[in-house]
């Protein structure tokens, strides 16, 4: 008897577009994937509403939802709207006190407003916004996957990146992170599936670990 195809909606990094998943394989014969792309915010629109409407594009039922960096965040506020079958997220965080402490003191202090969003736009430095300000190559690589330069959606994104108000986690989340990871550091994050080496960007040059860290995640 043929084994029921789960589907797995993936929801990218901050500005990423579905080019980030490029080397994310899941056997053809067990998963069906699907990518969304960011939607656009509405004006001062709140985290639960844009939830809401990105889990409209979630269109079936017991479906497994992964989500990257500021991506894992959404798919925490989107799973309130949804009846899934796992919730995964990779390079994330789980509550707003695995955010590292650069992020605590900006929300604390607003510092986030003052990042010139309007200059990023045609600028290669989004990428240090998303990966951080670290090897030349590391930048190039991701820089190439960032496609969501709307100034809207930027200045609504690292706000609620940074000001995410979760305290408490989510027991049913499943988390997929590098032990390598400069933007979230592992030493900041709790109850865990660690990929040996990954960074930030491992979806990117570990695509085969993360492949099968998404596949025991969804077997767990």
């Amino acid at each position: 008897m043929n084994e029921e195809i789960i589907h797995v909606y993936f929801v990218p990094g901050l500005a990423a577009g579905k080019e980030i998943f490029k080397n994310i394989n899941l056997p053809a014969t067990r998963y069906h994937m699907h990518i969304l792309e960011w939607l656009i915010p509405e004006k001062k629109e709140q985290m639960p509403a844009y939830a809401k409407r990105m889990a409209h594009l979630v269109t079936h039922k017991n479906a497994v939802l992964v989500g990257v960096s500021f991506g894992g965040v959404v798919v925490q506020e989107m799973a309130h709207f949804l009846d899934l079958k796992k919730l995964i997220i990779i390079s994330s965080v789980k509550s707003r006190s695995e955010l590292p402490r650069r992020l605590k003191i900006a929300r604390t202090t607003r510092a986030y407003k003052l990042i010139p969003t309007r200059l990023v736009l045609s600028s290669s430095d989004l990428t240090k916004f998303s990966v951080g300000p670290r090897s030349k190559k590391r930048l190039q690589l991701y820089q190439a996957f960032l496609h969501v330069r709307n100034k809207r959606y930027l200045d609504w994104a690292i706000k609620n990146m940074v000001c995410w108000p979760r305290k408490e986690p989510d027991e049913e989340v499943i988390h997929i992170h590098g032990n390598g990871d400069v933007i979230f550091p592992i030493e900041n994050i709790d109850n865990c599936l660690i990929v040996e080496g990954g960074t930030h960007i491992m979806l990117l040059n570990k695509g085969k670990l993360v492949s099968e860290k998404i596949i025991e995640a969804i077997q767990q």
